[in-house]
């Protein structure tokens, strides 16, 4: 009887032991949620159309500096989840980037890359060469004084007016890509399409 009991004991604590284990939460992942993406980096640049407006040089120099600068990577749609659309190369992208922490807002603030080629409907086709000159020189949205929040206008803010003209007279001389982006919108807001989130977040321990 006590060679049963002492078994028992044993078998009973194993038992236990097994439950307690079972029931340890894993470890919280604050990136359960989420998917992990591999952005298309490099690709070709558009050709642009020979115009009277501009000279070679200039347009050969805002080609070369919109590849440096690596404007597709957002503008072009599709890039961004590493499917980049050749048909749409820097005419926008469908897809927004919330500038606000998922980790607070349920519905981030979210722009959307704009159509960069000259449509006159959904593209810069009616922008003065000034207000794209001073687009990318200090990031500042349409009709506003505030920077794009996604946008790296602080390492554009050196680029010499020279070269600022020549990005803005190779995009006035691509060919116009009809493709309107959705809105963006303001932390707080719903959008119903799809968005990546940006930002750097350092883990409290």
């Amino acid at each position: 009887m006590r060679t049963a009991s002492k078994h028992c004991c044993y078998l009973l604590a194993s038992l236990l032991l097994v439950a307690c284990e079972t029931s340890v939460e894993a470890p919280y992942n604050p990136l359960v949620d989420y998917e992990q993406l591999d952005p298309a980096t490099i690709f070709a640049t558009p050709e642009p159309q020979l115009s009277s407006s501009y000279t070679t040089e200039q347009l050969s120099r805002g080609r070369y500096m919109v590849g440096l600068l690596g404007c597709g990577s957002c503008h072009t749609d599709g890039a961004l989840v590493g499917d980049p659309n050749s048909a749409r190369l820097l005419a926008g992208f469908s897809t927004g980037i919330a500038y606000t922490s998922p980790f607070l807002d349920d519905d981030p603030g979210v722009v959307f890359p704009a159509n960069i080629t000259p449509d006159m409907e959904t593209g810069l086709g009616s922008w003065t060469m000034e207000r794209l000159v001073e687009m990318i020189r200090v990031g500042t949205v349409d009709h506003s004084a505030r920077s794009l929040p996604v946008m790296p206008w602080p390492a554009y803010a050196s680029i010499t007016r020279e070269d600022a003209l020549s990005i803005a007279a190779y995009l006035k001389s691509l060919a116009p890509v009809r493709h309107q982006v959705p809105r963006n919108v303001s932390p707080g807001q719903r959008t119903d399409a799809p968005f990546v989130h940006f930002g750097v977040y350092q883990a409290i321990r």
